[in-house]
């Protein structure tokens, strides 16, 4: 299969990113950029001992980091090298996930201006379900 220019972009700005966010190395340190197209990205993430709450499930501090980083790169998907500056971040709590769980994140950029950036994301169990979705917006002025 042959990899995308979108893919290659966002691995790169992923790669420059993750060892500058103690947070990203902890939560997202196994996550898996799956493909990516002009303002959609697309990855997977194996819920594991660290991503769990006191009750035994997905953390909700998970699913907005999620949140946060899938805006950022579907943002990245588009060719700009800087993700931008969070100025709103939601995250909407649907269902959970356990350990174990495989989950499908999906960011779209639904538009970048000159100035601001605006994403939607969702996370879902790949058995089916949606776990959380999200919206975020990011200064993006160069």
């Amino acid at each position: 299969m042959e990899v995308s220019a979108e893919l290659t972009h966002v691995q790169d700005v992923w790669n420059q990113m993750r060892p500058k966010s103690a947070i990203y190395r902890v939560l997202l340190n196994d996550i898996e950029i799956v493909s990516a197209s002009n303002g959609t990205m697309k990855a997977r993430l194996l819920v594991l001992p660290v991503h769990l709450n006191s009750k035994g499930t997905l953390h909700g501090t998970v699913s907005t980091c999620l949140t946060d980083w899938a805006g950022g790169l579907a943002i990245a998907s588009t060719g700009l090298a800087s993700t931008g500056v969070s100025t709103d971040i939601h995250t909407t709590f649907v269902s959970t996930a356990k350990e174990g769980d495989w989950l499908e994140v999906e960011g779209r950029a639904t538009k970048v201006g000159g100035t601001l950036a605006y994403t939607t994301i969702e996370i879902r169990k790949e058995t089916g379900g949606v776990v959380a979705t999200g919206s975020h917006t990011k200064y993006v002025k160069q």
